[in-house]
C-alpha cells in the first residue's frame, strides 16, 4: 500500500475512533480494501471481452457500504442500485462467486445470468441489484412491509443514488413509508452526479432530507460518506432507534464516484461535466486513505499490517478472476430456469 496522501481531514485520536475494538476496525479497512482492490481489474476485464452486459464501479464511495452492512442483524433485507459490487462483498458474499456473476459465469451468484448489475445473495438477505433507476425504492418498501406484517423487528435497507429523487415511483413509495410507518431504510449515495448531470442541474430542491422529512414526514439526516466511521456511528444508531420503533428513516450519504457513471463514461466524456479539480478535491478525501490514517495515528495498526492486508486482498481477488475464468458458462437449457416459479 502507497504512502497515505495528505487530507484535508484532521487525525482523529484513538479515542475518536468510537470505542471500537481493534479487530472491528481492522475488519472494516479490510472490506474497503478488498472492494477497491476487486473494482480496479474490472475495467481491464471488461475491456478484454470477458465480462458481458454493461458495469458500473464503485472506486471512491466504499465507505458507505462498509459503515452500514456490516450493522445488519439475521433477517434484515437489502435491495440495491446497479453499483452493486462492493455491498455484496461487504455483506460476505464469496468473491469468487461475485466475479463469476461479472464473467456470465454458472458459478456466479445469479449463474451467470444477472451479471455486474444483477448481484443477489438471497441466503445472507441481499434482495438483488436493479437496473431501474428508482427501482430499488417500491421494492424496499413492500419488502419492508412484509417484515412488519410478519410481525420482526428487522429492517429492510433501499439503496439507490441522487438521479432516483426525481423518479414519480419514489415520491408514491416514501410517503406510503411514512404513512404505514414500515422499517425501510432509505439509503441515498448521494455522488454528485445522475450519470453526468449534477444535482443541481436535475434538483429543485438540492436538500434531498428537507424533501423527504418534510414531504413525508420521514425522519432523516445527512452523513460524510468518505468517513467509514461517521457512516456506520450514524448507521448504528438509526438502526437502533428503527428497531424499536418500526418506522422508515432516510439516511444521506455524500459521497464520490472517481470513475465515469459506467464503462461508456470515459475521461475525455468526464470533461463536459466535471473537473480534474474536482475529482482530485475528493480524492484527497479519500475513505480509505483517511481511515488509514486514523488507524496509524491511534496505534491501532502499523504499516506492515495494512500493507500485508492490502496484499491479502489482491490475492483473494486474484484467485476470483482464475475462479471466474475457468468456470463454465450456464448450458442452454438453464436459459429457462427461474422465469416461472416451480409449485
Amino acid at each position: 500500500m502507497a504512502k497515505a496522501a495528505t487530507t484535508e481531514h484532521n487525525v482523529p485520536s484513538r479515542e475518536a475512533l468510537q470505542g471500537l475494538d481493534r479487530a472491528t476496525l481492522l475488519r472494516l479497512m479490510h472490506i474497503m480494501l478488498l472492494i477497491r482492490r476487486f473494482e480496479e481489474p474490472c475495467d481491464k476485464y471488461y475491456r478484454a471481452g470477458k465480462m458481458g452486459g454493461y458495469i458500473h464501479y464503485y472506486i471512491g464511495q466504499e465507505a458507505v457500504a462498509t459503515g452500514i452492512i456490516p450493522l445488519f442483524q439475521p433477517g434484515d433485507l437489502m435491495i440495491t442500485h446497479y453499483r452493486d459490487h462492493g455491498y455484496a462483498l461487504a455483506l460476505g458474499t464469496d468473491p469468487k462467486r461475485v466475479m463469476a456473476e461479472l464473467f456470465g459465469r454458472a458459478t456466479g451468484v445469479a449463474g451467470g445470468k444477472g451479471g455486474s448489475m444483477h448481484l443477489v445473495d438471497v441466503e445472507r438477505g441481499f434482495l438483488g441489484g436493479y437496473g431501474i433507476v428508482g427501482g430499488t425504492i417500491p421494492l424496499g418498501v413492500g419488502a419492508a412491509f412484509a417484515l412488519k406484517y410478519q410481525g420482526k423487528k428487522n429492517i429492510c435497507a433501499s439503496i439507490f443514488g441522487d438521479g432516483s429523487m426525481q423518479q414519480g415511483v419514489v415520491h408514491e413509495s416514501m410517503n406510503m413509508a411514512g404513512l404505514y410507518k414500515v422499517p425501510c431504510l432509505f439509503v441515498l449515495e448521494n455522488n454528485g452526479y445522475a450519470m453526468g448531470t449534477a444535482v443541481a442541474r436535475h434538483s429543485a430542491q438540492t436538500d434531498f432530507v428537507k424533501r423527504v422529512t418534510a414531504g413525508y414526514n420521514i425522519k432523516g439526516e445527512s452523513v460524510d460518506g468518505m468517513d467509514v466511521l461517521a457512516v456506520r456511528a450514524a448507521t448504528n444508531r438509526i438502526l437502533a432507534q428503527m428497531r424499536e420503533t418500526g418506522e422508515p428513516y432516510f439516511l444521506e450519504a455524500r459521497t464520490y464516484r472517481y470513475a465515469g457513471h459506467g464503462y461508456a463514461d470515459n475521461a475525455q466524456q468526464q470533461k463536459f461535466y466535471r473537473t480534474e479539480a474536482e475529482i482530485d478535491k475528493w480524492r484527497k478525501r479519500d475513505p480509505i486513505e483517511h481511515f488509514r490514517e486514523q488507524l496509524l495515528a491511534a496505534g491501532v495498526t502499523t504499516e506492515a499490517e495494512l500493507n500485508a492486508m492490502d496484499e491479502e486482498c489482491k490475492a483473494i481477488v486474484a484467485d476470483a478472476i482464475e475462479f471466474a475464468d475457468t468456470s463454465p458458462f450456464p448450458s442452454p437449457d438453464s436459459l429457462y430456469e427461474h422465469v416461472y416459479t416451480d409449485m
